[in-house]
């Protein structure tokens, strides 16, 4: 093959990788901007230069727009741009489970994240007196317990370190979903009980502003960071004694990723309860849509969770007279999608 065959081809390569990538960033502009329109407090987009002045309390400001204005710009801006990032953190760390662990059926809730910050989320809901800020403390700070517990216990039997994680993980998560049951239990059942099944099914109601600029930084720069080192994934993918021969040392990457996917995910519990289906799922998606390369998938799988998921907020508000669940959603989606690409890739492996 001459040079410049080979140019070509690696030109051609690089288009592929870049179309669906881009056509997903186009979609995404699309879902965002439909998500904005869609709601039961109708606004359109003539209106919105005039509903901004009447947020603003701009004189001769139309009065009668000031609701749709505090709809629309304290309501469900922050709620869409919520959606957006927590389904981009929860694919993002979903693929890098999946690639750390070497295991196409891991979710990023493995090791008990998910499971430990539902638990002090809702050990803060039967608690008497504890504000909402420190219900969400308590779901960030008991999620990384579940984690540091499951790489404790890992560590400690120091055999097989992925396999005896993922143990260690299932060990925790059974743990906390036992505290999670028994707060049920000795909660009030006219209060507390259906604040912890709410938490535990999920919503993005609850997304403000000043909750944005919690989960901003952290699940911003949580995605940042497995992007910017996504092709030690790669490495690592291989397996503990390849990535040795090629100058990596697994435990600390492993470490790293670990801490940072789990971060991100108990930030989302805490912020908004359980969402399910995203991290498996959509890592799937963007690797049939672009292969297994973590450097490439990663990006589309970002792009494909803050889709996946507008789209589920917005049919959970819009379905029905009352809000549903966006687990709800997720599941009722993300199940029958999962298994058609079960189907789909019979036969061809899940490299």
């Amino acid at each position: 093959m001459t040079e410049h065959a080979i140019a070509l081809a690696a030109a051609r390569a690089r288009r592929t990788d870049v179309t669906p990538l881009a056509a997903l960033c186009a979609l995404f502009c699309c879902v965002f901007a439909a998500s904005l329109w869609v709601g039961r407090v109708d606004i359109s987009p003539a209106e919105l230069p005039m509903a901004w002045d009447a947020f603003r309390g701009v004189e001769g400001a139309d009065p009668a727009l000031r609701v749709k204005a505090l709809a629309f710009f304290l309501v469900r801006l922050p709620r869409c741009i919520m959606a957006a990032l927590v389904g981009a953190g929860l694919a993002v760390s979903g693929a890098a489970y999946q690639g750390l662990f070497r295991n196409p059926l891991v979710s990023p809730d493995i090791l008990g994240v998910s499971a430990g910050a539902t638990f002090g989320a809702a050990l803060g809901l039967v608690l008497p007196g504890t504000a909402f800020g420190s219900i969400q403390t308590l779901a960030f700070v008991f999620g990384m317990l579940a984690v540091g517990l499951a790489v404790s216990i890992a560590r400690a039997v120091a055999v097989k370190p992925v396999l005896v994680l993922v143990l260690a993980g299932l060990v925790v998560l059974s743990v906390f979903n036992a505290g999670i049951t028994l707060l049920k239990y000795v909660a009030d059942p006219y209060n507390e009980l259906p604040a912890i099944i709410f938490w535990i099914m999920g919503s993005m109601s609850r997304a403000s502003w000043h909750e944005l600029t919690v989960a901003l930084p952290v699940i911003g720069v949580g995605i940042a960071l497995i992007l910017g080192l996504r092709y030690r994934l790669n490495v690592l993918s291989l397996g503990d004694m390849q990535a040795r021969s090629l100058g990596v040392t697994p435990g600390p990457w492993r470490l790293l990723f670990l801490a940072t996917g789990s971060m991100i995910v108990a930030v989302s519990v805490a912020t908004c309860g359980q969402v399910c289906w995203v991290g498996l799922v959509i890592p799937h998606i963007a690797r049939t849509l672009v292969g297994p390369n973590h450097g490439r998938m990663l990006p589309v799988a970002a792009v494909a969770g803050a889709v996946f998921l507008l789209l589920a907020d917005t049919a959970a508000r819009s379905i029905t007279t009352a809000e549903m669940p966006i687990s709800v959603v997720t599941a009722f989606t993300g199940a029958p999608l999962f298994a058609y690409l079960l189907y789909r890739n019979r036969g061809s492996g899940w490299s």
